[in-house]
């Protein structure tokens, strides 16, 4: 048995999965599709003109979004794990970042992971401060499609 994971499957464009399912089409009705995204892809793949893509998912979940201070305790764990000490974000920095990812794990570890390479581009030491945070934020793909829009 294959199984095909598509993570962060709702930056694809529905154009995308359609050709994926055609390539899938081919396999074996045993192998699996494993799509990993958004509530936003998911309701996409309940219009009909999708329904060939979503018969060929296998699993699909909706996770809950993370209260505050699971997120907090998320990012202090993984710190811990590759051994770095709870100072490298200020506690400013962490609450930008918790509220930003806004519940969401997955946007939480992007924006650490974009902090940490932001500051080593920037040389700005081993703290990494709001200013890091935010300078992270200005990027595009971080801002919402409301705040890209010229009035």
């Amino acid at each position: 048995m294959l199984v095909t994971v598509i993570d962060d499957a709702h930056l694809m464009s529905m154009e995308n999965l359609r050709k994926l399912r055609l390539l899938l089409e081919d396999f074996p009705k045993n192998h699996n599709l494993i799509l990993v995204g958004q509530v936003e892809m998911l309701s996409n793949l309940d219009l009909n003109v999708n329904q060939d893509i979503k018969s060929r998912v296998t699993y699909s979940v909706i996770t809950r979004r993370l209260s505050e201070d699971a997120m907090k305790q998320f990012i202090e764990g993984q710190l811990e794990r590759i051994g770095l000490g709870h100072n490298t974000f200020t506690v400013a920095a962490i609450e930008l970042i918790i509220r930003t990812a806004d519940g969401v794990l997955r946007r939480c570890r992007n924006l650490c992971l974009a902090c940490m390479l932001e500051a080593v581009r920037a040389s700005a030491g081993t703290t990494i401060d709001i200013d890091i945070v935010n300078r992270v934020l200005m990027q595009p793909h971080w801002q919402k499609e409301v705040d890209l829009t010229d009035f």
